[in-house]
């Protein structure tokens, strides 16, 4: 399987100090909360920092978050921040509120992923040094590029819905994301800005189809890199048939929706294949 460069010893020093924010959404994720902590913050990045959406989770996850920043913020450095909300608002409003707050503390770069480790922080600093080098706006943590991959452990039922919901988002749409329902990115500012996050109205895992949506009909940069997605340590998938068939129909109402959106001047997406990557000696 096709992986990433192990970046950490190779992206130069000044890259390593790009202000960088990773915003987690959470709901009931303490038992994942300290080690995806501790992983990302470990990553050797000093311009990183974490920034905890939690919605009221009832296991205490937003205390723990509490814990953990006054553990990590020390010596007067701010490396993990948390918002707390008042309940559970959702996949994409969370996602929404804490985007909007790294623009607001002067992030040049965001990371979106989840706290269960089904995207490895790993990735982080290769996300980072592909953004850099290339000067594209979006970088995708993909399963369906070559090289990416799925658990071994996800029944083919699973697997086959993956890959519909894919297909049917990436047809009705006519977008060439191969992973439209990736939810691991690494975002530039000026492409959330472009986007306008207070425009975005989908909540829950529609979110990710919305913005790579309109990552295409804007014409950014994309750049999908081939990941393994693992499925999570902890706990249950929040991602049930129920959510699924809801996301399904709802990619009509975000087809009419964004009909009339596009970047004046450019309107055509530029996906960079990673065999350019490959050939660059980025990705090994």
């Amino acid at each position: 399987m096709q992986q990433p460069f192990s970046p950490q010893t190779r992206l130069p020093s000044e890259w390593r100090q790009t202000p960088l924010t990773v915003v987690i959404p959470t709901y009931n994720e303490a038992e994942n909360l300290a080690g995806i902590s501790e992983a990302i913050l470990g990553l050797g990045l000093s311009g990183l920092r974490l920034l905890i959406v939690d919605d009221n989770s009832p296991d205490g996850t937003g205390q723990m978050a509490d814990e953990l920043a006054a553990r990590f913020n020390r010596n007067g450095q701010a490396r993990m921040s948390v918002l707390h909300r008042t309940g559970k608002g959702g996949l994409g409003t969370a996602y929404v509120a804490g985007m909007t707050q790294a623009l607001a503390e002067g992030a040049e770069f965001v990371v979106q992923m989840d706290a269960d480790f089904s995207h490895s922080p790993e990735y982080i600093p290769s996300m980072l040094g592909v953004i850099l080098s290339t000067g594209v706006d979006v970088v995708i943590g993909s399963r369906y590029v070559p090289g990416g991959s799925l658990d071994e452990g996800w029944s083919w039922w699973r697997r086959f819905l993956s890959w519909w919901a894919n297909l049917y988002s990436r047809t009705l749409l006519g977008i060439r994301v191969r992973d439209m329902t990736a939810g691991f990115k690494l975002w530039r500012s000026s492409a959330l800005q472009e986007i306008g996050l207070k425009n975005i109205r989908s909540n829950g895992y529609i979110f990710q189809v919305e913005m790579a949506y309109l990552c295409e009909r804007l014409g950014f940069r994309i750049i999908e890199i081939p990941i393994h997605f693992e499925d999570r340590r902890i706990g249950q998938s929040k991602m049930d048939i129920p959510v699924k068939l809801e996301s399904a129909w709802r990619v009509w109402e975000l087809a009419w929706r964004h009909r009339k959106r596009e970047r004046v001047g450019r309107t055509n997406a530029q996906i960079v294949s990673t065999d350019v990557l490959v050939d660059d000696g980025m990705l090994r």
